[in-house]
């Protein structure tokens, strides 16, 4: 069925602390209001599962249980966990869900806005013990247990990968011609009414006002990005972001504003995205280039903001 024949429709809903959207072509044989639902439902499950400010997710379970004490996973968060873990593995702990506690400390948890000074003492400059280290995950039976105490933070991944599952909603309905986002995570289908890529407009990272820095063309993949400008805190004259750093035991500290990255699924290019952050400028272009990955760094030199890119999808910005 030709795309011209199709109705275009924009769906719009709050999950996850945030916004999600829809914006697809569908034909008169699909219902949309299911189909509204459906997306709801798939986001909003994710949300019930990986949530660190509900405190009866499937996710505060495993963060309040007892140690060696095996837990039963529903197939989504043992699939989030299983990449996360993975992710983790490859980029030596640059990628870590076991940062809770030092999001909590430093305010940006749902512990509270405050900063808690005593707490980040103690683990300032001290390398924490990462996730991979502290949990068992058995993949087969869909369980897991905590061998060491460890807060797991899935803010890194989870939005990602509820992108994913509004794109599997979409082809469930037999939608063809979408494009899913839920924040700075976007994932598209198809191609736009004029027979195009999806145009996707990339965020300057700017701390007072919101404004595009380019545009790129999403073909059938998934595009995050990771930045210090959404939410930060100002101690003394430096703007901290909420990324941490496991092996420095605080905020990432380096000259990135922010990292975008081209992937299969969201949930990839949204923990890629997260690490190349944490690995800082010179450690994150060595891996985005030995990794084939295509990658936006914009970063913050005197001033100025200076774009490096990796890959042929950002040339152009």
């Amino acid at each position: 069925m030709s795309i011209n024949s199709l109705k275009h429709h924009i769906i719009n809903g709050e999950t996850m602390g945030t916004r999600y959207c829809a914006n697809f072509y569908a034909g008169e044989k699909v219902d949309i209001n299911a189909l509204n639902d459906a997306l709801f439902a798939a986001v909003d499950n994710v949300d019930q599962q990986m949530s660190t400010w509900k405190p009866e997710s499937d996710l505060m379970k495993i963060n309040s249980a007892k140690l060696n004490v095996w837990l039963p996973l529903k197939p989504e968060l043992c699939q989030v966990l299983d990449c996360a873990f993975q992710i983790s593995k490859t980029s030596q702990g640059a990628f870590d869900i076991g940062v809770g506690g030092l999001v909590n400390a430093w305010g940006f948890g749902a512990t509270g806005r405050e900063l808690d000074v005593d707490r980040v003492k103690q683990q300032l400059n001290k390398s924490q013990p990462i996730a991979t280290d502290c949990f068992e995950l058995n993949v087969e039976y869909q369980k897991i247990r905590k061998t060491r105490p460890c807060i797991i933070d899935l803010s890194g991944i989870a939005k990602g990968f509820a992108v994913d599952q509004m794109i599997g909603v979409f082809k469930s309905f037999g939608v063809e011609n979408a494009l899913a986002s839920l924040d700075g995570e976007l994932c598209a289908i198809g191609v736009e009414a004029d027979g195009r890529s999806w145009n996707i407009a990339l965020e300057k990272p700017d701390y007072e006002k919101r404004d595009a820095i380019g545009v790129i063309a999403l073909d059938n993949s998934a595009v995050a990005t990771s930045g210090d400008y959404r939410h930060w805190i100002d101690v003394g004259d430096k703007k901290l972001s909420h990324s941490m750093n496991p092996k420095s035991g605080g905020p990432v500290q380096n000259n990135i504003a922010s990292v975008s990255v081209i992937a299969q699924s969201c949930m990839l290019a949204d923990a890629w995205a997260t690490t190349l952050m944490v690995m800082g400028e010179v450690n994150g272009s060595e891996f985005a280039k030995a990794h084939d990955m295509n990658t936006l760094f914009i970063l913050r030199k005197h001033d100025e903001l200076m774009q490096k890119a990796y890959g042929d999808v950002f040339t152009d910005i």
